[in-house]
């Protein structure tokens, strides 16, 4: 079998080496030993690496993702999880369409107000009241809630 170490995972996978590091520490991946200072991976790893990947970036915590990995380590896939997640992702993609037409409409609408615009009044009202829901959270994400204001 094809044996890695730490840099060549690193490079193939696109995962920092300290990152590798921290998901040895909590599991998630394993290394078969180290050959002096370095650790070594088996090749399977960058394949764990890609599935950890898409499960960050369909919004799955780590310790969610490690629970995908049996005992053995191989995947038992939460197919029930993995299908209410997919439904999420569509509905946040109708979303994000219909706020991507009214920016478009907004952006190249050539009436004098878009409050007299009837396509612009049309957008507002299918627009999903879940948007206009004031949540603090998201204000801190996206940086600390201040309104930045122009001199």
């Amino acid at each position: 079998m094809l044996v890695l170490d730490i840099g060549e995972v690193a490079e193939r996978s696109g995962v920092p080496p300290s990152t590798l590091r921290y998901y040895e520490e909590i599991g998630l991946i394993s290394s078969r030993g180290r050959h002096g200072l370095r650790r070594q991976f088996d090749a399977d790893v960058l394949l764990k690496l890609s599935l950890v990947g898409m499960g960050k970036a369909a919004g799955f915590s780590l310790a969610e993702i490690a629970a995908v990995f049996g005992q053995d380590g191989r995947p038992e896939l939460p197919r029930d999880q993995l299908r209410a997640r997919a439904s999420e992702l569509q509905r946040q993609i109708l979303e994000l369409r219909m706020l991507r037409d009214v920016l478009r409409h907004v952006a190249d609408c050539p009436a004098p107000s878009h409050l007299e615009c009837p396509t612009f009044r049309k957008l507002m009202q299918a627009a999903p009241r879940r948007s206009l829901v004031y949540h603090p959270s998201r204000e801190r994400k996206a940086g600390g809630g201040k309104i930045a204001r122009r001199r």
